[in-house]
């Protein structure tokens, strides 16, 4: 008996992305969503840190040792791409310090790489913002951290609101998500970021841009969205505005779409 059926083709040629995550991440699926079925998401995780949601956690992840580990030990999947999946321990320095984490990630042996702080930095060049509101689950100090990171990007944060979590971030309900992005907003914002990839924000995008008629740019969303960009792949799920915009990595082009008002 011959096996000439279609189901005996494949699998289907898996492309990798290297992720590394934050010890305490619990959305691997929310990641998966955004990906074609041709892409794969090869996790490794930083050392487990007994400390609250903070600047230290923040500076403890993000360890240039702790990510060059992590990347070495992703790259047995032959990834195209490996990112450093944490907003808070990208930008908590500045954009240089979020650089030096995008070096040695590629000291490591990484083909390429990026990190969840440079996909927002890309995303703001891509779509023309400067003015934005924000929404993080973090305490103040950390919040004002993402502000001056956003402010060395030339970009101005018209309102902003914060959980205050010190943990437990991804328990957070979409209700309670949907009604901080709807407080946060102002009519002076070209579009929200919410912070935080441990944050569930994937069913409720389409629904707030349509009401805000603005996007609603999150840090998974981002993160793969720049990923996919580098392997010239389209990003499934929500997002109107990121999801028109493909090609080349953003560094290198023209704004696709600009929402400047």
């Amino acid at each position: 008996m011959e096996l000439d059926g279609a189901e005996f083709e494949g699998p289907l040629a898996q492309r990798g992305i290297g992720i590394i995550a934050p010890f305490d991440l619990a959305l691997e699926r929310e990641l998966w969503r955004w990906c074609p079925l041709e892409v794969s998401l090869h996790l490794a995780r930083t050392p487990f840190e007994p400390v609250p949601v903070s600047l230290q956690m923040a500076e403890l992840v993000s360890d240039r040792a702790h990510l060059r580990r992590a990347t070495q030990d992703v790259l047995g999947t032959e990834p195209e791409v490996v990112a450093y999946l944490c907003n808070s321990g990208s930008f908590i320095h500045g954009v240089d310090y979020e650089r030096g984490l995008v070096e040695a990630i590629l000291e490591a042996g990484a083909p390429t790489a990026l990190t969840t702080s440079g996909a927002l930095a890309e995303a703001i060049r891509t779509l023309g913002l400067t003015r934005i509101s924000v929404i993080t689950p973090y305490d103040e100090p950390l919040t004002l951290r993402l502000h001056a990171y956003l402010a060395e990007l030339g970009v101005e944060v018209i309102r902003s609101n914060h959980l205050g979590l010190g943990g437990g971030i991804w328990k957070v309900n979409y209700r309670t998500v949907a009604e901080r992005i709807m407080a946060a907003d102002d009519p002076q914002a070209q579009a929200v970021f919410v912070s935080c990839t441990n944050l569930p924000t994937y069913d409720v995008i389409d629904p707030l841009e349509q009401r805000l008629g603005k996007p609603v740019l999150t840090a998974n969303q981002l993160t793969i969205w720049a990923c996919l960009a580098r392997m010239g792949l389209p990003m499934m799920g929500p997002g109107r505005w990121l999801g028109s915009v493909f090609g080349p990595v953003p560094e290198t082009t023209a704004p696709a779409q600009d929402v400047r008002s």
